[in-house]
């Protein structure tokens, strides 16, 4: 969530540069300001006719212990005048915060300077391409094939047990989507993050928190009864646990990973692109995030794109690097950097690791701060990404390590899977 004062110190450059997200934002921001505005002018209404209450209260008091009864109740008259004003003026506020709210939770983040201008992922900008494309065998499959040939993932089991998007692993197909968690765990802590198991459900404060919530798109599952949401990602029980919370400045940067699975509802997801591994409604994911100073941010972004490249050129699989276009960038984003894998066998790009700065976007909304050299609060730079997401690693996987006799399984896993081949 922008803050109220950075908008209107910065109103016409924020809409110049949210106009790269393709919204036309004036609408929203002037919108933000005057609500400000109201509320300022109603706060100091109420301040002052809380002000003179309390006044007319002490001469009451003196009054009354000056004999001067009759003069006493004539001005109680007054003050309870001015308690049914306040109270009205209170109300005025309350109605006009949650207007200035509501209004600021639909402003999406500020994209970064260099984020390319741009409508759909066709806009985006590649920055790096790494590895050569296998040559496959005349018989090559897709993963969907290989899962069933080699019975490592039944797709139908899973539809019968829950429905389409929630496929069975079995055998060495459950072992390597073990490993590959391992294995992801292993780099991150070894990275310095230190590894975390968060809940798999949320409150609605911590949807809010990390801006998934309100819920536009409607991709989170919602348990109505007890008003809680599963998770779509690590990073929000992650970030969560900051909430409400004020670091010293020593204590950042502070680096964490976990494992969970991820839930989303993937509304509107048909169509042979999103067969198979390609789209899930429930996932495997390992998370990376930083709460960072924001003087350092940035060069946390980077280190964080580097230790995912690191991961991918281990598990030698040829990615590319893309820098998202305003029209692609996630809402809560001020730069994300997506890696996407090459599929041989269905002849595309699939995308297995988002690396975003939200900068103070989700640091607002949490009121996550830390006390700076000054003494002064200040606000946090959260950030996050997928190392990795495993459903299209696990593809990338299957269809580029496939040779005639069966699967070849990277070198650097075979440590954690404990065989080199699924044939």
């Amino acid at each position: 969530m922008l803050q109220v004062a950075f908008i209107q110190e910065n109103k016409e450059d924020i809409i110049a540069r949210l106009a790269k997200r393709n919204i036309d934002a004036t609408e929203m921001i002037n919108e933000a300001i005057a609500f400000d505005e109201d509320r300022k002018a109603i706060q100091t209404k109420l301040d002052s006719t809380k002000a003179e209450s309390n006044t007319l209260s002490k001469e009451i008091g003196h009054l009354y212990k000056s004999g001067e009864a009759q003069k006493a109740n004539i001005l109680k008259e007054k003050t309870t005048q001015l308690k049914e004003v306040t109270k009205t003026l209170e109300q005025e506020l309350n109605n006009k915060i949650k207007a200035l709210a509501d209004v600021l939770y639909k402003i999406p983040n500020v994209p970064n300077p260099i984020v390319p201008a741009g409508n759909t992922d066709e806009d985006n900008e590649e920055t790096l391409r790494v590895g050569d494309i296998p040559k496959l065998h005349a018989n090559a499959l897709p993963h969907w094939e290989l899962a069933k040939k080699y019975n490592i993932i039944d797709f139908e089991l899973g539809n019968k047990i829950t429905g389409a998007g929630f496929p069975v692993y079995i055998g060495k197909g459950a072992r390597l989507q073990r490993a590959l968690i391992t294995y992801f765990l292993d780099k991150n802590t070894e990275a310095g993050y230190t590894e975390y198991q968060v809940p798999h459900l949320v409150n609605e404060a911590s949807g809010f928190g990390t801006g998934q919530l309100p819920d536009k798109e409607g991709q989170m599952y919602h348990v109505a009864e007890d008003n809680l949401y599963l998770i779509p990602t690590a990073e929000v029980p992650a970030t969560n646990m900051f909430r409400d919370t004020l670091l010293n400045e020593s204590d950042l940067p502070i680096q964490i990973t976990g494992y969970t699975p991820c839930f989303r509802r993937e509304a509107g997801s048909y169509g042979a692109h999103v067969r198979g591994l390609n789209r899930l409604h429930q996932f495997d994911k390992v998370e990376i995030l930083r709460v960072e100073h924001p003087e350092h941010s940035y060069k946390a972004l980077d280190s964080m794109v580097k230790h995912v490249q690191e991961i991918l050129e281990d598990l030698k699989l040829p990615y590319r690097i893309l820098r998202l276009c305003g029209g692609d960038l996630g809402f809560t984003s001020a730069l994300t950097y997506d890696f996407e894998v090459f599929s041989t066998a269905q002849d595309r790009w699939l995308e297995v690791s988002s690396v975003s700065n939200f900068e103070t976007f989700q640091a607002n909304r949490l009121k996550l701060r830390f006390k700076n050299s000054e003494g002064k609060n200040e606000l946090c730079h959260t950030l996050n990404g997928s190392s990795l997401a495993l459903p299209r690693i696990l593809a990338g996987i299957l269809e580029n390590y496939q040779t005639e006799d069966g699967i070849k399984i990277p070198e650097v896993l075979i440590p954690y899977t404990g065989f080199d081949m699924i044939s």
